[in-house]
């Protein structure tokens, strides 16, 4: 059966909930806009994104969108408001085995993560490294990333959840919130779908021959944010569908940290900066902005700013210095 699909956007703790089981992860998908019609079809019916490169770093690039994160960083901090970012590491960097023969990671690329961590430390950005919590997971038939698919699975989800879970409790000992509020996590249930990357690129015949995934996620649990007299969530995500609902990533948040968390995510074309701009206009960060941003992104396109027409929609783009101005005024305002 299709679950109702879920539309993306700003989500409070009350809605999470409910939002939980709502949303098949083909339906948020989305391509860059400029993106090659194409993936790479690897072995086993592992498909891989093929606009996301294999062989090119961009350092320029990378360093400009460390700074820019660097001034949302200091605009929030003014609000006394502090960021976290988790950068969600390459599908083909946790299954290069499965990658087609003649195709691998450049040496370049192999040392793509190491210098976008390494840059968001030097810039004092408050990151953590991935990689760890995606290996965990890889244990019998589970994996971190589903075959045929775009996005990390809700096993992964979870684990990176819990990573900066503990991150929070190292570093923020006095989170904000009462304890008891966080949610409860619903069984296991799995589903049998056709991966995005096959659904929005594959002809009929291949779809047939890769054939469906089983996504095994959570059934709704208890929101406990949605309490009476819990009171505002003290972390907010922002993000793409890889922090979706259906993937469970702000759920295991809220029940690792045992706090509500509310979310704003948009499908990846929107990109991360127009995204987080949204979370700042909305009269909940007016009111009661959270004590920790948590502003996820990916690797893949990191290196991409605001005015990067070959990654987002034409509505999203924007110049490095409007995205600056209009993030300032929002966290301001």
């Amino acid at each position: 059966m299709t679950l109702p699909p879920l539309r993306p956007g700003a989500l409070t703790r009350r809605a999470l909930g409910a939002a939980a089981a709502s949303l098949l992860v083909a339906a948020s998908f989305a391509a860059p806009a400029q993106a090659q019609n194409t993936v790479i079809i690897g072995k086993g019916g592992w498909l891989f994104p093929g606009w996301e490169s294999l062989t090119t770093l961009d350092k320029p690039g990378i360093d400009k969108v460390v700074g820019l994160i660097a001034d949302t960083k200091a605009a929030l901090a003014g609000r006394n408001i502090a960021l976290i970012v988790p950068v969600v590491p390459l599908k083909a960097r946790s299954y290069a085995a499965n990658l087609p023969d003649g195709t691998r990671l450049s040496p370049e690329i192999e040392g793509q993560y190491d210098y976008i961590l390494g840059q968001l430390r030097q810039a004092g950005i408050e990151t953590l490294d991935l990689r760890p919590a995606l290996k965990s997971v890889e244990t019998g038939k589970q994996t971190a990333f589903y075959r045929a698919d775009y996005h990390w699975t809700a096993w992964a989800a979870e684990a990176a959840a819990d990573a900066v879970g503990q991150l929070i409790k190292q570093k923020f000992p006095r989170l904000g919130g009462q304890p008891g509020t966080g949610d409860k996590l619903g069984q296991w249930i799995t589903q049998r779908n056709l991966g995005d990357l096959a659904q929005r690129f594959l002809t009929p015949e291949q779809q047939r021959q890769v054939g469906p995934d089983l996504f095994t996620v959570r059934a709704s649990g208890q929101s406990g944010g949605g309490l009476l007299g819990s009171g505002p969530a003290p972390v907010h995500v922002v993000g793409n569908s890889f922090v979706q609902p259906y993937l469970g990533f702000p759920q295991k948040l809220s029940s690792v940290i045992d706090r509500p968390v509310s979310l704003t995510w948009q499908p990846g074309n929107v990109g991360p900066y127009a995204t987080l701009l949204q979370f700042l206009a909305t009269p909940d960060f007016q009111r009661a902005p959270p004590q920790i941003v948590i502003w996820q992104f990916n690797e893949g396109p990191f290196h991409s700013g605001p005015e990067s027409p070959d990654q987002w929609d034409t509505a999203s783009l924007m110049s490095p210095q409007t995205f600056r101005d209009r993030m300032q005024q929002g966290v301001r305002r």
